[in-house]
């Protein structure tokens, strides 16, 4: 569904910029963010950046602490696995009732993005990937049958991104996730409206469990050799 001649407020535009440093590893975990350094950035004033960061700190994105400010919120995997739940079950419903907005002209948009998706990993360009791979989610909620679906969906955008928990892309789940890209995209052109919904709960399922299992790999190589 199109969104023309839409105005982006300031507190937006501070709120899309404070998710992509954080997206793209500028910031991790426990880092920091100020409104003087966003101030900087855009070029706008420091009070639409407190209403992104308070808005941003109410979606999980942020914390603000005590004497320090506002800092980039880490999550446990159990906020991990709540998180990939209500994302697969979103994309279910949003697939169920959003059936008849399926046309040809939306399959032809979801193969394009799958398309791109490819390239990116061809081209190991993981950023591009990261925002072709929100399209393609976007593309299975955005329906005027499913509006609040999207809303929600768009909120935890980037929660499950593995760069936003300090971790590099990996590359192996990557190409699996492309496969269950395509599998959803092939249920749907089939007119399996209840398999595609389910596969895409599933493909959510396997990405937070895949993403929990990084992160507690990573902290174990970080963890210090105990004394002896």
């Amino acid at each position: 569904m199109e969104h023309p001649n839409i105005y982006v407020t300031k507190t937006e535009i501070a709120r899309r910029h404070i998710k992509e440093m954080v997206l793209s590893g500028t910031v991790r975990p426990g880092d920091r963010i100020t409104t003087r350094e966003v101030s900087t950035a855009l070029g706008i004033s420091e009070t639409p950046i407190r209403e992104a960061i308070r808005s941003l700190e109410s979606e999980g994105w942020l914390e603000v602490q005590s004497h320090v400010g506002a800092v980039v919120k880490g999550l446990h995997p159990d906020q991990i696995r709540e998180i990939s739940a209500l994302r697969g079950r979103i994309c279910e419903l949003a697939i169920e009732l959003g059936a008849p907005n399926f046309t040809e002209a939306r399959l032809q948009k979801i193969d394009d993005v799958i398309d791109a998706l490819d390239e990116a990993l061809n081209k190991d360009d993981f950023q591009y990937f990261a925002s072709k791979n929100y399209e393609f989610h976007e593309l299975l909620c955005d329906n005027p049958q499913s509006p609040l679906c999207y809303r929600l969906l768009n909120n935890m955008l980037g929660l499950m991104s593995s760069q936003r928990h300090g971790l590099p892309p990996q590359r192996a789940r990557l190409e699996e996730a492309q496969k269950e890209h395509r599998r959803i995209r092939d249920l749907l052109r089939s007119g399996e409206f209840k398999a595609a919904a389910e596969m895409a709960r599933e493909h959510e399922r396997i990405t937070g469990d895949f993403l929990i299992r990084a992160m507690k790999d990573a902290s174990a190589t970080r963890a210090p050799d105990p004394e002896v």
